[in-house]
């Protein structure tokens, strides 16, 4: 089912779930008062416009990241140089090999009938 915002008279802005449009306009009027006016009703698509009633929205805290202790940092330091120096002897490697023996051409095989 689709999400249309719902805009009305009464200074507040639902955001229902319906089938069509008339319908998100029939749900969102019967949650207020008999004599509200449907002003607008669009499909309910990114974050909400930010109106007097859901201004006051409660942030989610972030949770701190704990710090690593002086001997960890000195071993993922000591990984990190081990890791790079394999990488640049294997680059090395496979530079030395490209320029020792030139690509070789294979022949396809004539297929059998």
């Amino acid at each position: 089912m689709a999400k249309y915002r719902v805009t009305l008279r009464h200074t507040t802005v639902d955001v229902v779930e319906a089938s069509n449009p008339y319908q998100a306009a029939v749900i969102a009027s019967s949650r207020h008062d008999p004599d509200v006016e449907v002003v607008q009703v669009v499909a309910a698509v990114g974050r909400a416009a930010a109106t007097a009633t859901n201004a006051k929205v409660a942030k989610k805290a972030t949770k701190k990241r704990r710090r690593l202790s002086p001997e960890a940092r000195a071993k993922l330091a000591q990984n990190l140089v081990k890791a790079r120096a394999a990488r640049a002897a294997k680059a090395k490697a496979t530079k030395k090999a490209a320029k020792k023996s030139p690509a070789k051409k294979t022949k396809r095989a004539a297929k059998r009938r």
